[in-house]
């Protein structure tokens, strides 16, 4: 049980180290700083949500390792 909790923790910390990692790779597709843009139009808009899905990918991570831990304590019933 508490090796699942440090285990969803510890996914959670990693995930929040690496979000500006994957944010600069989002800006870095679009031109950078010089304004030369490589995306136009949908291709653009799927790019800019990748960060959002990469976000929530590891807070769902985090959180069913978490909940299984406690759910094989017998904490949790669902």
């Amino acid at each position: 049980m508490l090796g699942n909790l440090i285990g969803g923790f510890i996914t959670i910390i990693v995930g929040v180290n690496l979000v500006p990692a994957v944010a600069d790779g989002v800006h870095a597709s679009h031109g950078g700083l010089n304004g030369s843009y490589n995306l136009s139009g949908a291709a653009a808009t799927i790019t800019n949500l990748t960060t959002l899905f990469f976000v929530l990918g590891v807070a769902s991570a985090g959180i069913a390792v978490a909940a299984q831990g406690l759910r094989s304590a017998g904490l949790l019933k669902i």
